[in-house]
């Protein structure tokens, strides 16, 4: 399940950043970088254990 959880912060932050320099799509692109970084949040919390 960790390792899930980090694929999908990786992916949410490469999507990001594609969004971010390729084209502008406003709110999206940050709600998207805010869903990785709670992602990778909750895997340091989870491996820390």
């Amino acid at each position: 399940m960790g390792s899930l959880l980090y694929i999908i912060a990786v992916i949410l932050i490469i999507g990001w950043l594609l969004g971010f320099f390729v084209y502008s799509a406003g709110g999206v692109i940050h709600i998207l970088l805010v869903l990785a970084i709670v992602a990778i949040l909750l895997q340091i919390i989870r491996g820390s254990r």
